[in-house]
């Protein structure tokens, strides 16, 4: 048994990482298969990859870092191709002292050193980063900015700027557009994008993807291939690639790194050409858990004494695009069992769910929100899910199914829970048929994580907290409270912000409420009794967040009025 193997062995021990009962029984299995004893850790799942290089690195002279921290140079990675980086798990990062700073899984891999000095022309420094992390940097800094560069110039050295539709079929079947259209696609998915936009403007063809809510730019490639990205999107999407005039929509579904991915397509006519607009179905969203989504626990509560009920309305509103189909389909998940009929009406059926009757809505067929609700009540459905209230109809046929014994869930463009009752009163439906058939509304919002790994406590200046509408009552005990701000590092694409999770005001309908529902009374008033009987408004709810160090107060002011 080499000397090195117990030496890093009692560095683990050191470090806490590991027990000494642990590495005498790995020692004995190293000595009798003759294994790298950091492999035995690994496999066992003692120690990771990370613990490992992290105790290496100091025994070869060298420094770790963790790629995902780091905060890397893209024009020290343009200095190699990426074929080159992952043939040798290895990837410029930086500049230091003129030196060229390299990051390697390998550093006893001298070919590797010398042929990349002899490539960059430049002095090497060599640091230790793991493999996986080497190869996710790779992913993230050559895929879009090298390739993407070089097939839009391939594309663009070919086609001359041309409207004329017998070449569409020519140009859209070449491999540049193909290329960048699916490099498009698999760069969103790996970003965590909910949508893809493609702009056409005068001079080019603007291309941005929306991530954790926000829009950030990520190419603009040429206007003489913009008819062929764009055709090659609607032969994908099985759109006619003929029709330019008026908005269509379609679906694409593709596989990416051995994941089923749907995106829907739509079409707008601009000025200078169509728009076009992806919205990528994350399927696993469907299937996320209630206490996935960020309830805080007493809203989470109140929430569910009201879905446990056999019948009522559970309403759940907000702006486009703050979560609410994602809260109806965790509630369904929960609710979704062999005893229940469950069936859905909805425009689109974004997400199939097992074991759950979903119904698609056609206009133009007449398969109306309306008239498919009055088919599914005829089908003795248990749990009815209706996509949205759009019109009095619609709203009086649910508010109906309600009252006579069945739990129905949809949602509504309102700004919080207290006006949706007067909502749907402006719709037509009777007062006292709103005040019976409503049990509970949800209003939410989408806020922006902190990124875990650059995060910055400060202390928040009174100004600050008074700004922020900071509730003294909430927060008593203290007058200068540690917060978190944004900072940005690689790992969140320098945004400060990694991931979302919801603000919810939860509204109970109880006999109070329904007086002043019958009665008409401005929403203000429904509010504050809400807020008496213990409902947390979005905004207090984002400042439990804050404070918990989860969010910003500058996000909380960008999601809630």
């Amino acid at each position: 048994m080499s000397d090195e193997n117990r030496l890093l062995g009692a560095q683990f021990v050191a470090a806490g990482l590991l027990s000494r009962e642990a590495l005498d029984d790995a020692l004995d299995e190293q000595s009798k298969t003759g294994k790298f004893l950091g492999r035995i850790l690994i496999e066992r799942g003692l120690v990771t990859e990370g613990d490992l290089y992290r105790i290496l690195a100091p025994q070869l002279g060298l420094e770790y870092v963790d790629l995902a921290d780091y905060s890397i140079d893209s024009s020290a990675v343009g200095l190699i191709s990426e074929s080159l980086a992952r043939r040798y798990q290895a990837l410029p990062v930086g500049w230091e002292h003129g030196k060229l700073i390299l990051a390697m899984a390998d550093p006893g891999n001298v070919f590797a050193i010398d042929d990349i000095r002899t490539i960059t022309k430049s002095d090497v420094r060599v640091i230790m980063a793991t493999p996986d992390s080497i190869l996710a940097a790779i992913d993230r800094h050559t895929r879009m900015d090298g390739e993407a560069e070089n097939i839009t110039a391939q594309a663009s050295s070919e086609y001359e700027v041309d409207d004329d539709l017998s070449n569409i079929k020519e140009v859209v079947e070449d491999a540049p557009i193909v290329k960048l259209v699916n490099l498009l696609i698999t760069q969103a998915v790996a970003e965590r994008a909910s949508d893809i936009h493609i702009e056409p403007s005068e001079k080019d063809v603007r291309v941005r993807y929306r991530i954790d809510g926000v829009l950030h730019e990520k190419m603009r490639p040429p206007k003489n291939i913009q008819s062929g990205i764009i055709s090659r999107l609607k032969i994908m999407a099985e759109i006619n690639i003929a029709e330019r005039r008026i908005p269509q929509d379609g679906r694409i579904n593709v596989v990416i790194g051995g994941k089923a991915v749907d995106l829907r397509v739509a079409t707008l006519p601009t000025v200078y050409g169509e728009k076009v607009v992806m919205r990528i179905l994350d399927k696993s969203t469907a299937l996320l858990k209630l206490t996935d989504l960020g309830f805080l626990e007493s809203a989470r509560e109140r929430f569910e004494q009201s879905y446990k009920k056999p019948y009522g309305t559970i309403l759940v509103t907000g702006p486009t695009g703050s979560g609410k189909s994602t809260t109806l389909y965790a509630t369904l998940n929960v609710l979704n069992e062999d005893s229940k009929n469950i069936i859905t009406v909805e425009d689109p059926v974004e997400y199939r769910l097992n074991g759950i009757n979903q119904v698609q809505v056609n206009n133009k067929a007449g398969m109306t929100f309306a008239a498919a609700l009055r088919s599914i009540l005829r089908s003795d459905p248990d749990i009815v899910l209706v996509g949205e209230i759009r019109d009095k109809e619609t709203a009086t046929i649910a508010i109906e199914a309600a009252l006579t014994g069945h739990l129905v869930l949809s949602t509504l463009h309102t700004n919080d829970a207290a006006t949706t009752p007067t909502r749907l009163i402006e719709m037509g439906v009777e007062p006292f048929l709103v005040a019976s058939a409503l049990d509970c509304i949800v209003a939410q919002r989408l806020a922006r994580k902190l990124c875990d790994k650059c995060r910055e406590p400060y202390r928040a200046t009174a100004s600050e907290l008074q700004s922020a509408g900071w509730d003294v009552e909430l927060f008593a005990d203290e007058e200068q409270p540690e917060l978190f701000r944004a900072v940005g590092c690689s790992a969140c694409g320098k945004t400060g912000y990694l991931g979302r999770f919801a603000l919810h005001e939860v509204l109970t309908v109880t006999e109070d409420i329904e007086r002043l529902i019958v009665d008409r009374e401005h929403s203000e008033d429904i509010k504050k009794m809400a807020m008496a009987q213990g409902m947390l408004t979005l905004r207090q709810a984002g400042l439990i967040q804050v404070r918990n160090g989860k969010t910003s107060l500058e996000e909380i002011l960008r999601v809630v009025a």
